[in-house]
């Protein structure tokens, strides 16, 4: 008799053949059954002093966890962080912008006193590299200085988890991961700091998947033209006492479109490039703790705000140089800015946009918070970035009236606000993160794909039901 020698690989080979042929719950009962033998055993091992705590947790987490409100619960929680975000970044931004565009004045008049340096290099200097880093100050730094620290609040607490176990089985749905929740909700914050969370994951299928998806929620760079387009076409129509809330409904309700769009994207990258099946997820619940505030502020605001903030105005700074520079070249009666706006303009028709809106777009990819403050210097003929006409109903006659905006713009704006591109500071982490180029670029395919299919698809069904 000959002893037979087992090759490991055989053995894994025969093992994966064996577990495609199980239950996809097979993995989920046996956890279950460790879990619950463990528990009786504790149970009958150890007595502990104090099991009020737990029971309070284990009620807290029936209602939380609870199929029925769970999803609720998180809407309502999104959407008062949302609301304050809203409320409060519009009076902070307004403020820091008084301030550091007060400061531009003073240094474009201190450089024109001095007689002998050229009007260009003054524009340059003040009018676009400042002015761009003031716009990226006063425009970011207030919303995420509320929405990092509320939503470290709710990491400190412990509710997190529980984001994650409540939509764990969507995304198992979607052939993607149950910790991508988490990657997601941090992408409200910032894409890139989403795409840095995706480590999380130890699946590399779907962690590029977690990757490749993030940037569908919007991060708070954009959602200033989500506030101002929620503000201005939606909200202006309702009582001024419900203007933020309206707003805030709005911006909620894109933000669950990108949520939607999440899901079917990992959908499809699960069944076609990055095909495979979910990985289980056993999410062992930690007991709620009371938030440390000093920890919250230092994540929040210095690993976060300040880290995030920085990275932003890096790539601000050049954005705001070709914005000047576009608009102070003359060609014949017009500017370089206006004329390519001009140019695009036949196929932002055709989304349901304009040319101004593409052309801030392409300018805003290094960040997304210049994309207002560019089209309103377009449309307006400066040559330097301005607080444009200030109020919503000079807002709304600037676009609808001067610049022939309908609903429709209004709406393919948020969409693709929502849809396109990652900004460049995101597709540079991408390529840091996956180490690949390929990836990098598909990222920017799939979103802006997206985008430029969804607006024409919108654009074309209002035309043909005479709604544009």
């Amino acid at each position: 008799m000959t002893e037979q020698t087992l090759n490991p690989n055989d053995v894994l080979a025969k093992a994966e053949a064996l577990r495609n042929n199980l239950s996809s719950g097979f993995r989920d009962e046996i956890v279950k059954s460790l879990y619950s033998e463990a528990e009786t055993i504790a149970k009958r091992a150890v007595k502990a002093a104090k099991e009020k705590k737990y029971d309070l947790d284990q009620k807290i987490d029936r209602l939380v966890t609870s199929p029925i409100v769970g999803l609720p619960i998180m809407l309502v929680l999104l959407g008062i962080i949302i609301w304050l975000t809203v409320s409060g970044a519009n009076v902070f931004s307004s403020a820091i912008a008084n301030v550091l565009f007060g400061i531009g004045d003073w240094g474009r008049a201190l450089f024109e006193s001095a007689g002998f340096i050229p009007w260009w290099i003054t524009g340059f200097i003040w009018d676009g590299v400042y002015l761009g880093l003031a716009w990226v100050i006063s425009v970011m730094l207030p919303p995420m200085a509320i929405f990092f620290p509320a939503f470290t609040f709710l990491e400190d607490l412990g509710y997190l988890p529980r984001v994650a176990f409540n939509l764990d089985w969507l995304f198992k749905k979607a052939g993607a991961h149950g910790k991508q929740s988490l990657t997601m909700a941090m992408g409200f914050g910032c894409n890139a700091a989403g795409v840095v969370a995706t480590r999380v994951i130890d699946s590399p299928r779907e962690r590029l998947i977690a990757i490749l998806t993030n940037n569908f929620v919007p991060c708070n760079g954009r959602f200033p033209t989500l506030i101002m387009l929620a503000t201005v076409f939606v909200a202006a129509t309702f009582p001024p006492a419900l203007t933020s809330f309206i707003a805030a409904g709005t911006v909620v309700g894109v933000v669950l479109i990108g949520v939607a769009f999440t899901f079917l994207m990992s959908w499809i990258l699960s069944r076609t490039v990055l095909k495979g099946e979910a990985s289980a997820f056993t999410l062992e619940l930690p007991p709620y703790r009371r938030p440390n505030v000093t920890r919250i502020l230092y994540t929040s605001i210095i690993d976060r705000t300040i880290f995030v903030l920085w990275r932003a105005m890096q790539t601000a700074a050049p954005a705001g140089a070709v914005i000047w520079i576009l608009a102070n070249i003359h060609m014949g009666d017009t500017n370089l800015a206006r004329a390519i706006a001009d140019w695009l303009n036949p196929f932002g028709l055709l989304l349901g946009l304009d040319g101004v809106i593409l052309l801030a777009y392409i300018i805003a990819i290094p960040a997304n918070e210049i994309v207002v403050p560019t089209m309103m210097m377009v449309y307006m003929g400066a040559g330097m970035m301005i607080d444009g006409p200030g109020t919503s109903t000079g807002i709304y006659n600037l676009l609808v009236n001067g610049n022939g905006w309908t609903m429709l713009t209004a709406v393919n704006l948020m969409l693709f606000a929502l849809l396109h591109n990652p900004c460049a500071t995101t597709i540079i982490t991408i390529y840091k993160e996956t180490k690949s180029y390929k990836w990098a670029a598909v990222s920017v395919l799939i979103t802006l794909g997206t985008a430029f299919l969804v607006t024409f698809l919108t654009a074309s069904f209002a035309r043909l039901m005479g709604w544009a």
